[in-house]
């Protein structure tokens, strides 16, 4: 069973504004949390907090950077006809997991099995 029209254009829709934040998110922190000033900054423990704090949401804008990825392929699936299918199995992903995650690229049983790989040997 293929996704209908309507979903692939709902899925497209979310996927573009979760792409739209995420970019928006990437500006501001290249705007607003790049700078740090040390004029700001008292004493040592304010410096080592919000030096803290930077390295944090730089770590958190580097998931992002994965995440867009991740959207950036499912948004190409829809182009090309294949979103909605597992890249491991060809099994059909559900409804509820694609409106759980859109950008998924694998189906439940899938996504489990490749977690308990990654708790076993990692």
């Amino acid at each position: 069973m293929a996704l209908a029209q309507s979903d692939l254009n709902r899925y497209k829709s979310v996927l573009e504004q979760k792409k739209k934040q995420l970019l928006a998110n990437a500006q501001s922190t290249l705007a607003d949390d790049m700078v740090l000033d040390t004029n700001d900054l008292p004493d040592e423990m304010d410096l080592a907090s919000s030096e803290y704090l930077q390295a944090f949401t730089f770590r958190l804008r580097g998931r992002e950077a994965g995440l867009l990825e991740k959207i950036d392929r499912a948004l190409a699936k829809i182009e090309d006809g294949s979103f909605g299918s597992c890249e491991e199995c060809g099994e059909e992903i559900s409804l509820k997991r694609l409106d759980a995650r859109p950008e998924t690229s694998l189906c439940i049983r899938c996504k489990e099995d490749q977690e308990r790989a990654e708790r076993d040997f990692g």
